[in-house]
């Protein structure tokens, strides 16, 4: 392993870039991330109900792509795209994360009951199966109970985070009994701030749950996770 390893980032859509880069600024200032922004994934999985092969060998090549250019470990933020990833990783010779397993594993380990705040509709079903998958290996008695913020994503969008900050606080107001809250995009990790100072609840974000899983994975000479082969 490089003094630097270098972590490619790969990005469906401009507005997880902002929460990873200082993430990975606060909590691994020594890694190399190299961001792959592919845009039009977004806009092209919200035409679709789920995963298609053409998505899918699109999530393959960026893949490949990332590892042709020397990157220990490969992180996708955005969570719409999770069995996908999942072939990808089972092809990859170096790590390759899905945006939300490190933030669900921390999150069941906090309890059995776990809110999901998210902003894009089409992430929701994936992001439930991997929670599901998780759950399964960690607590099988472990729930997850999603809550739709609507605005958030389009107020984000337009580089208004005020009032997506706003929306993803009020909606964690209305939510009670639960073990721990998600915030379920990168996109959405900017509101933890907001959303801590309206409630007592742990709140868990995917970027710095990622970085801390990466940090494990490479700083303990880790060769295989249960998504990532060598």
């Amino acid at each position: 392993m490089t003094a630097r390893p270098r972590i490619t980032l790969v990005h469906a859509t401009p507005i997880a870039m902002g929460p990873i880069r200082d993430a990975m600024a606060a909590n691994w200032a020594e890694a190399e991330p190299v961001n792959i922004l592919e845009d039009s994934l977004s806009p092209d999985r919200a035409k679709v109900d789920s995963i298609n092969d053409a998505l899918t060998d699109r999530i393959v090549s960026l893949t490949r792509y990332a590892e042709s250019i020397g990157s220990a470990a490969v992180l996708f933020t955005c969570s719409a795209f999770s069995s996908a990833i999942e072939l990808a990783a089972s092809l990859a010779s170096v790590p390759v994360l899905k945006p939300n397993e490190a933030m669900f594993e921390a999150a069941i380990r906090q309890g059995g009951r776990t809110a999901m705040l998210y902003t894009f509709p089409p992430a929701r079903a994936g992001m439930e199966q991997e929670f599901r998958e998780e759950a399964d290996r960690i607590n099988p008695s472990a729930t997850l109970t999603s809550f739709l913020v609507e605005g958030a994503i389009d107020a984000v969008r337009a580089d208004d985070v005020a009032t997506h900050n706003r929306l993803v606080a009020e909606a964690a107001t209305r939510i009670e009994g639960f073990d721990a809250i998600t915030l379920a995009h990168f996109s959405t990790a900017r509101a933890r701030s907001a959303v801590e100072a309206k409630t007592t609840t742990p709140v868990l974000t995917s970027p710095d749950a990622a970085v801390a899983k990466l940090r494990f994975l490479l700083g303990a000479g880790a060769t295989t996770s249960h998504h990532a082969r060598r």
